[in-house]
């Protein structure tokens, strides 16, 4: 059983490797392989290898314009090799090196609670549940980052309806895989696994909330939530909650990981707001990943990060209390 440490102890997203210091590691790391294969080509062979297995098996999608960003794509590089997913480590390049262990066959995926219809489906009927749609969404993180990423997938209320909801579903639980077999990072106790998250009812059927099972035209990478996440392009990432194994429609408000660890950072709505700054950072603004020279201006934050379409779910809420 892990032990929930006190809040002072924790590992907070604010204290992971910065990028730079990050990259300059590898960077060094990887001069010093070069130099080690020098006339020998075992390096750059090796390189370019790996990044011939990242690409994995494609899906053919339609791209929804009307939902879609028209900015620049970060690259797949940066999007696939720079992540969040504590449960493979806590240091942004932990994912891309250990996610491999994750097995995505067989997955299933269970909807119950608050329905007329609970159901168990394999990833395979998931993909197929509704026609995929591409759509281009920004993602901004709540450490000041952001991407922009085209997902692969179809509005989550696609499958919510088929399991039919009871007028007592006024929330949606996303619980994800917790296997110590599969995902090293549970060792941590920085969080109580599994990890859950949750929305309000009528978030999870707005049509921009996407389940989510690729991105850049190909099946999602382990290390980005494969086989099935979610992204909710107007939240912080971490409301988008990966490899998710169970749905529960509830009556109630679900205790979520991040706020359940630190409530007074990390609010149950978690909606980008550049008024509510971070206890200890500013949201004014953020870096572009991509975007790193020395000189590269930061980016203004946007209320809802640009999604201004969900504004009306809010209307009359303190937004500085439902943070």
């Amino acid at each position: 059983m892990l032990i929930k440490p006190s809040q002072d102890k924790l590992v907070l997203p604010s204290e992971i490797t910065p990028r730079e210091v990050y990259e300059e590691r590898r960077r060094f790391i990887a001069r010093m392989a070069a130099t080690a294969a020098v006339g020998s080509g075992i390096w750059e062979m090796a390189n370019r290898e790996a990044f011939a297995q990242a690409a994995g098996p494609k899906l053919a999608a339609t791209r929804n314009a009307a939902l879609s960003t028209e900015e620049k794509l970060t690259s797949f590089k940066d999007a696939s090799s720079y992540n969040n997913y504590y449960e493979f480590g806590l240091d942004k390049g932990d994912p891309a090196e250990n996610a491999h262990t994750l097995r995505t066959r067989p997955w299933t995926v269970t909807i119950e609670g608050e329905v007329k219809k609970p159901v168990t489906l394999d990833i395979d009927r998931i993909i197929k549940l509704a026609p995929l749609e591409e759509r281009i969404y920004r993602l901004r993180c709540v450490e000041g980052w952001s991407m922009v990423i085209p997902w692969v997938g179809y509005s989550l209320s696609n499958l919510l309806k088929q399991v039919e909801p009871t007028a007592n579903a006024k929330y949606v639980e996303f619980i994800t895989l917790a296997d110590n077999k599969q995902m090293p990072g549970l060792r941590s106790p920085v969080l109580d696994w599994p990890y859950v998250e949750g929305l309000r009812m009528d978030e999870a059927m707005h049509p921009l909330t996407l389940l989510t099972v690729g991105m850049y035209g190909q099946v999602l990478p382990n290390q980005n939530g494969a086989p099935v996440r979610l992204v909710v392009p107007w939240k912080y990432g971490f409301k988008s909650a990966k490899s998710i194994v169970k749905i529960r429609l509830v009556s109630r408000q679900p205790k979520t990981a991040w706020n359940d660890s630190a409530p007074n950072e990390y609010g149950f709505y978690s909606n980008v707001n550049p008024l509510v700054d971070h206890p200890r950072w500013s949201q004014a603004s953020e870096r572009r990943i991509g975007e790193d020279g020395f000189f590269q201006k930061k980016r203004k934050t946007l209320m809802f990060n640009g999604y201004d379409q969900v504004a009306s779910l809010y209307s009359g809420m303190d937004l500085k209390k439902f943070f």
